[in-house]
């Protein structure tokens, strides 16, 4: 058993590896809000309890029982976040720290019933996808929204960022995961993205959160 504030680190040092970057004391910190001092004597914990291990100048990186425990976290997290936007109707912008308190129950039963309820759902509200009980992730192909070209029309599958910023912004324009878009101009001046939503319906977006969107072709 961990506590939450193990389980924390455990899953901030994961997700930091999977965006690519390396998981310093000083990274998992700003990730969680928190002194590097704190974060170093946790790490401690966590190699000491063979979660992970340090690498010289790459951070730390997780051991196979680290990432089968970060995974499983990321699993109750998604599966919760899919319960409260497909069964309670919370917004997709208003589940994430709901999620974050509730993916520290133990349960592997209920966490199990939980995903049977669902329908073994393969991704959440956001298109992130949602590990399973043996800590294997689904895939699917996609591209970024900015490597498309005018004219080409996509289905929106997940957003990279899901801060509720960003996912408010798109709500409020009724874009959300499965929204057919086409791209009908890129503006050379900022590099913006117009699109049509909707045959009457034109939405502009910012080169900046264009970036954030993963599509896939029909």
């Amino acid at each position: 058993m961990l506590s939450r504030s193990e389980e924390d680190h455990l899953k901030a040092v994961y997700s930091l590896l999977q965006e690519g970057a390396d998981a310093f004391t000083n990274d998992v910190a700003t990730r969680l809000h928190t002194k590097p001092s704190s974060v170093t004597v946790m790490l401690k914990k966590l190699a000491d309890k063979g979660l992970l291990k340090h690498q010289p100048y790459r951070g730390v990186r997780l051991t196979a029982k680290g990432r089968g425990l970060a995974l499983m976290l990321v699993r109750k997290h998604r599966l919760w976040e899919t319960f409260l936007v497909d069964r309670l109707g919370f917004a997709w912008d208003e589940v994430h720290e709901v999620a974050e308190q509730l993916e520290h129950i133990s349960s592997e039963k209920l966490v199990d019933r939980l995903s049977h309820y669902l329908g073994e759902p393969a991704f959440d509200p956001h298109g992130d996808p949602i590990p399973d009980r043996d800590g294997k992730l689904p895939e699917r192909p996609t591209l970024q929204l900015t490597d498309c070209a005018v004219g080409d029309s996509v289905r929106l599958v997940a957003v990279k960022d899901p801060s509720d910023e960003l996912l408010h912004l798109l709500g409020g324009k009724g874009i959300g995961i499965g929204a057919r878009l086409k791209l009908v101009a890129r503006h050379a001046f900022d590099g913006s993205f117009e699109l049509h939503t909707a045959p009457k319906t034109t939405h502009t977006l910012s080169a900046q959160v264009a970036a954030h969107l993963l599509v896939e072709r029909p």
